[in-house]
Order: C-alpha cells, then structure tokens, then sequence
C-alpha cells in the first residue's frame, strides 16, 4: 500500500477540486439570485437574511482559493465551519438519526476538515509558500 503513497499529490488535488465544484455551484446562486427568497430561507431556519451573502462568499471564493490550493488550509477550515453551522441550522430538524438529511453537508464538512488538518498537497500554490519552509532548493553543486 505505500505505492499509494506516491499518488497522494492527485488524491488532494482531486479532492480540491470536488470540493471547489460543489462549493462554487451552491454559493455563486446565492451572490446573483440572492433574492427575498433565499433570504427568507436564512431566516427561516434561525440565521439572518444578510447571511446568504457572507454564505455565497465563502462558498465562492472559498472555492477560488481550494483550485489554487491558496491559503487552503484557512479556506477549507472556514468552509467546514459553515457545513457545521449548516447540519446544525437547517439538516438536523429530523434529530442525529435522520442521516438522509444531513449527510451530503457532512460528507462536504469532514472532507473541508481533512484538507484543513492536511493541507493542499505538493501540487498547490500553499507548497512552495508555506509547507516548505519558503527554501527553494539548493544547486546540485552547492556543498
């Protein structure tokens, strides 16, 4: 099983970019049909109306950040807090057994958590900057 090892660049590359497909799919409606309605439904559940903005934000730009693998650890932790928040307001009116309910929120908020914990991987923008220690290499013939 350590060959898989070698695969993990593209395992969180792929799982990035799920993530960012999904998220920019829901939250970019929010930021153009953002009307009374989808406000109502903010507040329906408990949450105020302007949250549907702070809501398409992060899900869009959130998900900008996840492609690049740009400050995803940030990212991703923000938008896993958000999955929460959304299980917590709106998915759990059926109690913690009604799985049905929930469970694609809870997919997308263990799989924003794992990228928080882990990070992006070496095919990402956060590598060279922050995972790597901000060295480039040395020449071959450095000493």
């Amino acid at each position: 099983m350590k060959s898989l090892n070698s695969l993990q660049p593209l395992g969180l590359l792929l799982l990035r970019l799920a993530l960012a497909l999904v998220f920019f799919s829901h939250g970019y409606p929010k930021l153009t049909h953002s009307g009374a309605g989808m406000q109502g439904f903010f507040v329906q559940h408990g949450l105020p109306g302007y949250f549907v903005y702070i809501s398409g934000v992060l899900e869009v730009f959130g998900s900008a950040l996840l492609v690049l693998g740009l400050f995803t650890r940030a990212a991703a932790l923000l938008l896993a807090i958000e999955m929460g928040v959304a299980i917590w307001k709106v998915h759990s009116a059926g109690g913690y057994l009604a799985i049905h309910n929930y469970e694609f929120p809870m997919a997308l908020l263990t799989a924003s958590f794992a990228l928080a914990t882990v990070g992006a991987g070496l095919v990402s923008l956060d590598h060279p900057m922050f995972e790597s220690g901000g060295k480039s290499r040395p020449p071959k013939n450095a000493k």
